[in-house]
């Protein structure tokens, strides 16, 4: 089913792959990309569950858009173990304008897809996601 917005459809294995992420703990992340040409939302890359915050970051385009969920663990201040799943839409400054306006509409419809996001973000620069904003968000 396309989005009316953007034309963008969204891959069974996107929402199979957050499935894993969510009730299995297969990936510590999962990084999304619109192919133009098939006009669908699609898996970019999977972070296995050993991979840290820096892999994830690192596996982010500097200059392509993408949609990522990553799988925060921390320890809150009452010292228990909690986990959130963070929805990140990265829209760096030197990407294309019409990739940005792609990815912005096509967005919240893929949010919905993906039933268990908790906290969201949006980054067009890699401190607008640092480590220390995603302990922020999370707690």
């Amino acid at each position: 089913m396309a989005n009316s917005a953007s034309g963008m459809a969204v891959g069974d294995e996107c929402k199979l792959k957050f499935l894993d992420l969510k009730s299995k703990r297969s990936f510590r992340f999962i990084t999304f990309k619109i192919d133009e040409r098939t006009q669908q939302v699609v898996v970019d890359k999977l972070g296995l569950p050993g991979d840290t915050y820096d892999d994830f970051t690192a596996s982010m385009p500097a200059s392509e858009c993408r949609y990522a969920v990553f799988d925060f663990d921390f320890v809150t201040d009452e010292n228990c173990q909690k986990s959130k799943i963070f929805f990140i839409s990265w829209s760096p400054d030197t990407s294309r304008v019409r990739s940005k306006m792609l990815y912005a509409s096509s967005k919240d419809r893929f949010k919905r897809e993906l039933d268990g996001i908790q906290v969201e973000l949006q980054a067009t620069d890699p401190s607008e996601m640092s480590m220390d904003i995603i302990k922020a968000r999370a707690l």
